[in-house]
């Protein structure tokens, strides 16, 4: 068989219930990768948070990072970045929010928030990555990746309206889970990160298998020759892409068994 790459989402896709890698997951990849595949983990979570599952997993995966706002190398090498506007950054920084709503930025290497959220850091128990409680002149909107609102779904709602009515295509919205609002630059999106990252590797999009399970993932597996949607999708995903193949749950290592029937059976 042929060089494919196939690209998978994080949480609620390639890991477990504990938000971590099960041991058949880990001998999947390392078989895939055995044989030639190329290898790629796109997530909405910092770069540096996916470095240590990349390093459990023990293959030479590209990362697809910041829903698409960073792609690294197997070797670590920056191959893109596209940072939200400087001055459309502090504008979504100064915007009305409700209290017990957090602000989020995702820098090149650290991930600043505006107060403590401790329920936040389960989340990233694995990994070890946490976030920066910054001091007000530090959200100056320079080398922004992503900005994240987290609070409850009717005000993120709230806010959504307000950013698409002021902004449009100039930012690029999606969400991760229903509690959490990610804005990046216009265009910026898993999907334009792996349109660019087969264009490196010299594929056709029919040569890549995706997988994911929330509404940030619809671009990528909009693209893809084959996509997978987990069970446990966001109920509007499927919907999204008609032509995707729905699998089983992540927290039954789904996407490993499906690999393993597609490549080994």
């Amino acid at each position: 068989m042929s060089p494919q790459l196939i690209v998978t989402d994080l949480d609620r896709t390639l890991l477990n219930a504990d938000h971590d890698l099960d041991v058949h997951t880990i001998e999947t990849f390392q078989a895939l990768a055995e044989r030639g595949h190329h290898l790629a983990i796109a997530s909405g979570r910092h770069y540096r948070d996916i470095l240590p599952l990349r390093e459990r997993l023990g293959v030479p995966a590209h990362i697809i990072s910041t829903n698409g706002a960073y792609l690294h190398g197997p070797d670590d090498a920056v191959l893109a970045t596209q940072h939200v506007p400087e001055d459309l950054a502090r504008e979504l920084i100064a915007l009305e929010r409700p209290p017990g709503m957090r602000l989020n930025l995702y820098r090149d290497d650290d991930w600043l928030i505006d107060a403590p959220a401790p329920e936040l850091l389960a989340l990233h128990a694995h990994t070890g990555f946490g976030y920066r409680v910054a001091e007000p002149f530090e959200f100056d909107g320079i080398g922004v990746g992503k900005v994240l609102f987290i609070g409850e779904p009717a005000s993120l709602a709230a806010i959504e309206e307000v950013v698409e009515a002021r902004h449009g295509p100039a930012l690029h919205l999606t969400y991760s889970l229903p509690g959490s609002l990610e804005i990046m630059a216009g265009g910026v999106n898993k999907g334009t990160a792996l349109a660019r990252l087969l264009e490196r590797l010299g594929l056709p999009a029919e040569a890549c298998m995706a997988f994911g399970d929330n509404l940030n993932d619809t671009e990528m597996l909009d693209l893809a020759g084959q996509a997978f949607v987990m069970a446990n999708a966001h109920p509007e995903l499927p919907g999204r892409l008609p032509r995707a193949t729905r699998i089983g749950h992540h927290d039954e290592a789904a996407v490993s068994h499906t690999l393993r029937r597609h490549f080994f059976d």
